[in-house]
């Protein structure tokens, strides 16, 4: 159950959304709609990202759960706000929280990262570890509201919520008029139902599509079958849309108002925080990117001006570089190799002068002289090399192999 009322047409919400624009404004960040000449070259449209990265706390979900807070009357607010998240909706609560002079619980999983835990703390919220993931995190969240009186703020399946999310429908209509596509990152459903509320209530035509990931896509499951569909064991690396099931307002909304929903892969969504960094010069976490994987991966259908929404910046810095890495192993500049060659001195220098000479980058190597899969007389050596690109690391092989290298393990 939630505690919002009935989802409602767009003309009918459109007055609701633009009250919480004006709600929202004194606020949060009017973020930028920015054209990526990169993109758009790589897909052959016109291309434009919406940087909710740049919203305060890093995330586009401290519109939702300030205007759910904004919207409470004095006594509901008197008793204070919970919520269960891990991650951006706990720091948008927290934020609308300390903005409000309103006293803030957030239930986190046990094994939240303590730096999120620590960014949650520093907008004043009170942090409770309970339970292994969101679910149970949100049934001590139930539990409070019961114990204490406190008012649930929900991440994705409450109008109010919806409403202050379909602000940036409002922005991105209002920066980009002729835009006849919009790609939306999608967890529970919140921010897509808002937007299409938004955006078909103005310019009916409009194409909204929603994202997902492959590993947690319930919505994209139910949208195909007509009735909502749960995935049992959600997971991917876009821990912001990582939800098993859609809500229950949500849900009717995105099932009579968006146009399509489609799935990426988690390589398709490393490559795109990867091409992110590197082309579009934003960082961004998994979800994200999602709606630039999408694009890149010729899933969105037509449309020649497309506005795809940067969700989120909120990536752990350890998980940057695995996915860098797994991005650059993707696109074919990282190339690892398992070697095996005589044990005699200079071999590891005459493997660096092949290496020299293609302008590659020695990334991590090890060197093997004991094993029992190792010959007498011969050594193994693992290296990750980074190339001029893809293909490149094919030539090195080849090269190796003529002077006395035998590749067992090769690939990008």
């Amino acid at each position: 159950m939630t505690d919002a009322s009935a989802p409602t047409h767009p003309a009918q919400a459109l007055s609701a959304i633009r009250a919480a624009a004006q709600r929202l404004e004194p606020h949060i960040v009017r973020t930028p709609t920015v054209i990526s000449h990169s993109l758009g070259a790589v897909v052959g449209r016109r291309v434009h990202l919406k940087l909710e990265t740049l919203q305060r706390t890093g995330s586009f979900k401290v519109r939702g759960a300030l205007n759910r807070v904004l919207t409470l009357s004095d006594a509901e607010r008197a008793r204070g706000i919970v919520a269960a998240s891990a991650g951006n909706h706990a720091q948008g609560v927290a934020l609308a929280g300390a903005l409000t002079g309103c006293r803030a619980v957030i239930v986190m999983p046990k094994d939240t990262p303590v730096v999120k835990v620590d960014r949650t703390r520093s907008h004043g919220a009170e942090v409770v570890l309970a339970g292994v993931n969101y679910e149970e995190a949100y049934a001590t969240a139930r539990t409070l509201c019961d114990e204490q009186g406190l008012v649930m703020v929900h991440p994705f399946d409450d109008l109010e919520v919806i409403h202050g999310q379909g602000t940036i429908g409002l922005e991105i209509l209002a920066d980009l008029p002729d835009v006849d596509t919009i790609v939306v990152p999608t967890g529970g459903g919140g921010m897509v139902a808002g937007i299409a509320l938004a955006v078909k209530a103005l310019k009916p035509s409009v194409r909204i599509v929603g994202v997902q990931a492959e590993g947690a896509n319930p919505m994209t499951r139910s949208f195909a079958a007509g009735e909502p569909v749960e995935v049992e064991r959600p997971t991917t690396i876009a821990d912001g849309i990582r939800v098993g099931r859609v809500g229950l307002n949500t849900w009717p909304l995105v099932r009579d108002l968006v146009d399509d929903m489609v799935s990426v892969s988690e390589s398709e969504i490393t490559e795109a925080i990867v091409r992110g960094i590197e082309e579009v010069k934003v960082v961004t976490e998994g979800a994200g990117a999602a709606g630039v994987a999408a694009l890149l991966a010729g899933r969105i259908g037509a449309g020649d001006v497309v506005c795809s929404l940067m969700c989120g910046g909120n990536i752990d810095l350890n998980l940057i570089a695995r996915v860098i890495e797994r991005g650059l192993t993707k696109a074919g500049r990282y190339h690892a190799m398992r070697l095996r060659t005589r044990d005699v001195p200079g071999r590891l220098r005459a493997m660096a002068e092949v290496l020299a000479e293609h302008g590659a980058n020695i990334v991590d190597i090890s060197h093997f002289r004991a094993g029992w899969r190792i010959p007498v007389g011969s050594v193994e050596i693992e290296v990750l090399i980074e190339t001029r690109g893809a293909g490149e690391g094919r030539a090195i092989e080849l090269e190796l192999t003529e002077r006395g290298f035998e590749p067992l393990v090769t690939g990008t």
